[in-house]
C-alpha cells in the first residue's frame, strides 16, 4: 500500500533585511534613471534649433521627449 503525505509548506515571508535591500535597489535604480534623464536633457538643450528639428523635437518638448511621453504624430515641426 502506498501512503501519500501532503504537508503544506507555509509560504515564506520575506525578511526585513531582504525587503530593505529591495527598497534600496528600487531607490538606486530610480536615482540612476533620474541622473541619466537629466544628462540627456542637458545635452539636448545644448543643441541648436536646426539640429533639434532634424531629430524631430522642438526645444519646448525636450523634457517630454526624454521622458518618453511625446507623441511625435501630434507634434510635427514644419
Amino acid at each position: 500500500m502506498t501512503t501519500i503525505s501532503s504537508t503544506a509548506a507555509a509560504p515564506e515571508r520575506p525578511s526585513i533585511l531582504g525587503e530593505l535591500l529591495r527598497l534600496l535597489r528600487i531607490c538606486g535604480d530610480a536615482l540612476a534613471t533620474h541622473w541619466v534623464r537629466r544628462e540627456a536633457i542637458k545635452t539636448l538643450r545644448q543643441l541648436d534649433d536646426r539640429t533639434l528639428r532634424d531629430i524631430g523635437i522642438s526645444r519646448c518638448h525636450i523634457e517630454t521627449a526624454v521622458a518618453g511621453d511625446l507623441d511625435l504624430e501630434l507634434v510635427r515641426i514644419r
